[in-house]
């Protein structure tokens, strides 16, 4: 009887990382030495920034320079529709309902639609929920039928 030979596949090379290990030196700090002789990292204060540094994840210096990013300059926020609204309504001394407070609102460029089909609507429900949110805090006021005043 013949045997039947199976060959075995080769598995794929993984490329060969350089082998590390993690060293305490004699002031508590951490330091990432190579196995073949390379250069050290560190220090690291806590084993688990050397372990990020080892996993290739962190530079020491890049967390030193991470801590002292300058902060950003706060952006100007846009006027929301309901309180545009509420400074034409205090600009304005007689009621109005909610497509002229859109109209007056695009005509002094303090708000402009972001394109939908019904700004009034969406302006007229809010100002309903401000006034019954806050009831009398409320900036404004409900006059008659669909017309609102400022407070």
């Amino acid at each position: 009887m013949s045997k039947k030979t199976t060959t075995k596949k080769a598995a794929p090379k993984k490329t060969a990382k350089p082998r590390l290990e993690i060293r305490k030196d004699a002031k508590g700090r951490f330091w990432v030495v190579p196995k073949d002789g390379g250069a050290e990292q560190g220090p690291f204060a806590t084993k688990k920034e050397a372990l990020d540094a080892k996993a290739g994840d962190a530079d020491p210096k890049a967390d030193r320079s991470a801590k002292t990013k300058k902060a950003k300059e706060p952006k100007e926020k846009k006027l929301s529709a309901v309180d545009a609204a509420a400074q034409v309504l205090a600009a304005s001394k007689e009621p109005m309902n909610a497509k002229e407070m859109i109209e007056a609102m695009t005509a002094k460029s303090l708000w402009t639609s972001p394109g939908g089909k019904t700004p009034h609507a969406t302006l007229y429900s809010a100002i309903i929920r401000e006034i019954g949110a806050k009831g009398k805090d409320s900036r404004f006021v409900k006059t008659e039928r669909g017309k609102f005043a400022a407070k």
